[in-house]
Formats: structure tokens, sequence, C-alpha cells
């Protein structure tokens, strides 16, 4: 064993033990130590990483299908446009929609990837597909990103979740197959926080201490009884809940601490105040944080409904990342804007645009990426005509940015092996 280990170029003895160490719950690891025929089904995954420019990830999901031609896929003077002009921004060359005046000021911090592709046109399979890098398929359940980078890197603040969803979809695939340590935390409201999280005001801490002290004995009988992994998952889960609750970083979740400049920059509603919370939670410690925006799936009167969805968008977004840039936090947070498809190019009979997986686009702020950049091309949004982009690919993208091995393969509890976005390759020519 000594001898392999001494061999081994891609994994180095520290990574092989860090990532043994994290295997459990039925979750193995395989790596280039493997034998070859193990490693056979993602012979195609790339092998491509860097020390992580990103330390952090803000993803920002745009729920229902954000068209592409009125946002960030503009092409200036097309009859696809329809009524949607297109404006500068910070970034010579790079236009974006008149609809987002104030992300425009921000665009030379950011790469627009004009060429991305999906084989998925549902919203259910489009969205999980764009989360997790793979198709649905029976019961397994796959791992999203931040799910990959606790596994990988485990916790940037002990006390608090790894990462956290601020979403009202309850079929998130969240950490998908890994142990319950890995789940994320799921948040409906961001203004309400982390509800139930405080122990009720005549309770000392010490009465607090003397009942959890009684209810681990009570429970001691059971869980050596029945030691198996779902128990032990259920208590691990419970400490951590405790961990949170006794942690002084718990004001990471409460809104009220900031400002009412804050709040009035960022705007009202939900995705607004998440974002806000967002980086907050960042501020604190949590390593990767979705906020998600519904209501882009517009088959009819698109130009009475878009502009107001997108000023919720501009408005958040603008001062999200203007935030981030003017704290130093930018540099190493990915923030990433997309998508489970975008919209057709030709307006149909009801004044809207339908579901069109074919080709759209999505947006990378930050985290060593080179800014001011336009990857791809399409035929004036109907075809990618350069630098086509699999899901899987820009999935990969986001994991390169956070230094996480693309082709180390993990088993599932019924032995299926996966990698972090399937074959996908990073796009390494975003980075600067």
């Amino acid at each position: 064993m000594k001898a392999l280990l001494n061999s081994c170029d891609e994994l180095s003895r520290r990574d092989f033990a860090k990532n043994i160490a994290k295997t459990c719950l039925g979750v193995s690891v395989m790596s280039a130590l493997a034998p070859r025929g193990f490693a056979a089904p993602f012979e195609g995954a790339s092998k491509a990483k860097q020390a992580a420019t990103a330390k952090r990830v803000i993803y920002l999901y745009m729920s229902g299908g954000m068209t592409h031609l009125d946002t960030f896929g503009v092409v200036p003077g097309a009859d696809t446009m329809g009524s949607t002009k297109a404006i500068k921004t910070s970034a010579d060359g790079v236009q974006i929609s008149e609809y987002l005046p104030n992300t425009a000021k921000m665009m030379h911090r950011g790469a627009i990837i004009n060429s991305l592709s999906s084989t998925q046109g549902a919203h259910a399979q489009g969205n999980y597909f764009q989360h997790t890098s793979y198709t649905m398929r029976g019961a397994t359940r796959h791992p999203s990103m931040g799910a990959w980078l606790q596994k990988f890197q485990g916790k940037g603040n002990a006390d608090l979740p790894g990462s956290v969803i601020i979403t009202g979809d309850s079929k998130h695939p969240g950490g998908g197959f890994f142990e319950a340590a890995c789940q994320p935390l799921i948040l409906n409201d961001p203004a309400k926080g982390l509800q139930n999280s405080h122990k009720p005001a005549d309770l000392s801490d010490a009465d607090f201490d003397y009942r959890l002290g009684l209810s681990a004995k009570l429970d001691q009988s059971f869980r050596q009884t029945y030691n198996y992994n779902g128990v032990k998952a259920y208590s691990e889960v419970y400490k951590d809940a405790i961990k949170v609750m006794k942690s002084e970083d718990l004001d990471a979740f409460d809104l009220s601490k900031e400002s009412p400049e804050a709040h009035a920059t960022y705007g009202d509603g939900n995705f607004a105040q998440g974002c806000l919370l967002a980086r907050r939670l960042l501020e604190h410690g949590v390593r990767f944080v979705e906020v998600t925006l519904g209501g882009w799936d517009m088959h009819q009167d698109i130009y009475a409904r878009l502009p107001e969805r997108a000023a919720d968008l501009d408005q958040a977004l603008g001062a999200l990342l203007a935030d981030l840039d003017r704290r130093g936090m930018l540099d190493d947070t990915l923030v990433v804007l997309t998508s489970e498809f975008g919209r057709t190019p030709k307006i149909n009979q009801n004044d809207g645009r339908d579901h069109y997986p074919k080709a759209f686009s999505s947006v990378l702020w930050g985290g060593g990426i080179a800014g001011g950049q336009v990857y791809g091309k399409t035929d004036k949004g109907i075809e990618v005509t350069e630098n086509k982009v699999s899901v899987p690919d820009f999935n990969a993208t986001i994991a390169y940015a956070l230094g996480l091995p693309l082709d180390l393969v993990l088993y599932s509890s019924t032995k299926r092996p996966f990698t972090v976005t399937d074959k996908g390759q990073p796009l390494t020519n975003l980075f600067g």
C-alpha cells in the first residue's frame, strides 16, 4: 500500500487520507489509485485542476427558463430580439438588455456564456440537470454543487450549515445520495431567518444542557441496539442543530442587523432579501448559498411581464455585485447566474416565448474569472455557432474555480460511480 501511495502522481497521500476519512454512510471513494477498470465509466472526465480561485459561491437560479435574448444573450438588431434593446456595459464591447442597467455597471467583472445548450426541455428535468449535471434516473438522487464542495473541502464555519438554499422548490436535489451532514439547509423566507433556533427564554443554559444529557442517556440503548447509518445520521444532524443554536454566528441569519439603507438598496421580496442574506452568510463562513428567482416561464405576454421580473433581478443583482466588490469579497467569491434553459427566439401566437434548451445564456462574476468577456456565439439566439457549452461543462467550470477534483469517482450506496460533473470539461480560458 505504501508503495502504491508513493507511486501515485495525480492524488497525493494527504488527499487520499482526507477523502477516505470523509467516506461514510455507504458512499465510497475511488480515484486514480483504483484499478483502471473501475474508473472506466469516467475515462472522459477532466483531469484539470487548479488551486481554488473561489472560496465560496452565490448561486442565483432563474427558475422557469430565463429568456436569453431579453437578458444576457442579446443580439443587437436581430429580428429575434422582439422589442428588447441592447445597452452598453462597463466592459468594452459587451452589451446586455436594457432591462438590466444596474447589472450593466458590473459586467467588467463578469463573463457571459452565450453558447449553453441543454438536453432537457421540461422544467423539472432541466432544473435537475442544471443543478447536478445528471439526468433523472430511477431512485438515484444526485448531489448538487454545494454538497460536492462540502464533501471534498468541509464546512467554512463548523457551527453553521455547509450550504444554504433559499427557495420555494421542495424538489431541489440538495445533497443527493451523500450523508445527512452534506445536506443543505433550506429556507423559504429569508426575512424570517432561521426559525425555531432559539431556546425558550425561561430555560437556562444549565437546564438546557441537563435536558440534552438526559435525552442522550435515554437514546443510548436504542442507538446501541440499532447501530445503523440512518440512526447515526439523525444523531449527527441533531448535534449540528445544537451547535447552530449555541453559535455566536447565529446572527448571520438575522436580516434586522442590516441597515435600512442596505435593505432599500437590495430591494423588497424574497429574492432581494435572499441576496442580502447570502452576503451575510458568506461573511460568517457559509461557503455556498443559492437564491431562487422564479417567474420566468413566460409563454404569454412576455413584454408585459418581463420588465417587472427583470427589474427585481437587476436591483438585487446589481446591489449584490457592488456590495461584494466594495467589501473586497468578489475576488474570491464566484457569483453564478443560470437557468434550466432559454426561451424561443420566435415570439409565439400568445406574444410569449416557449421553452428552448438548444441555446441560452448564463453568467459568472468574480472568483478568478477574467471579467469583461463574452464566450460563445449564436445565430441570432437560435443555433450555437461557436464554442458550444454543455450543462456539465458549465458546472465543471464552477467546480474548477473551487479547486474540486473533476475526475475523482465516488460510489453511491448502490455502488454506482459518479464524479462532480459527469464528463464535463471546464472552460479554463475564462480565468484570468
